[in-house]
């Protein structure tokens, strides 16, 4: 059956990396899970998958079990499940090293910024003309780190600010799934200042 929309929050499997930068996509999806009294758990298509529904609309939840160089395979499975025909009814979820933590962004399409998630998702869907969700994680002190820096739980202070932007990232899936994609942007972009 179809959904209206999918929303899909990015991040590696495993106990490990539960708490890292890189998992906050994964975080706003099991949030939206809880919300609305639902339980993510183990689907056919390589992920943990939840349903609910919010003014009448199916929002499909997933997030991959796969590695995130990897997700593009579970997001193609993932479409053809939910037959999402038209990509501004998925959305990927994800970290941002470009923003400071807690920045918010809604896009549609455009740019990977050395994003291997979305690499893998734009390879296996042959497109970008989908909607994320961006999550700002902060730049890493120095290049060469940058995957340290993405699988390492931030400090307190960092940690706080992550909580607060994954209820607002919640906040605009629900409006994507409401509204559309513009208004979500109007709303939360402003925000992200």
């Amino acid at each position: 059956m179809a959904a209206d929309l999918l929303a899909v929050g990015l991040g590696n499997p495993g106990a490990e990396y539960a708490g890292t930068r890189h998992n906050v996509g994964a975080d706003v999806v099991a949030l939206l899970a809880a919300r609305h009294g639902e339980k993510l758990k183990r689907g056919k298509e390589r992920s943990l998958v939840a349903e609910a529904r919010l003014d009448g609309k199916r929002l499909a939840l997933a997030v991959p079990q796969t590695y995130m160089n990897d997700s593009g395979m579970a997001v193609r499975a993932l479409v053809r499940r939910y037959d999402i025909d038209d990509l501004h009814r998925l959305v990927i979820v994800h970290d941002e090293l470009d923003f400071e933590p807690g920045r918010l962004q809604v896009k549609v399409g455009g740019g990977l910024a050395g994003h291997n998630g979305l690499k893998s998702i734009v390879a296996h869907l042959k497109s970008d003309d989908f909607v994320r969700v961006r999550i700002g994680v902060g730049k890493p002190p120095r290049k060469e780190v940058g995957a340290d820096h993405v699988l390492t739980r931030p400090a307190k202070k960092v940690r706080q600010e992550l909580e607060i932007v994954v209820q607002e990232a919640a906040d605009a899936v629900e409006t994507i799934l409401t509204d559309g994609p513009a208004v979500a942007m109007n709303r939360f972009n402003t925000l992200a200042t």
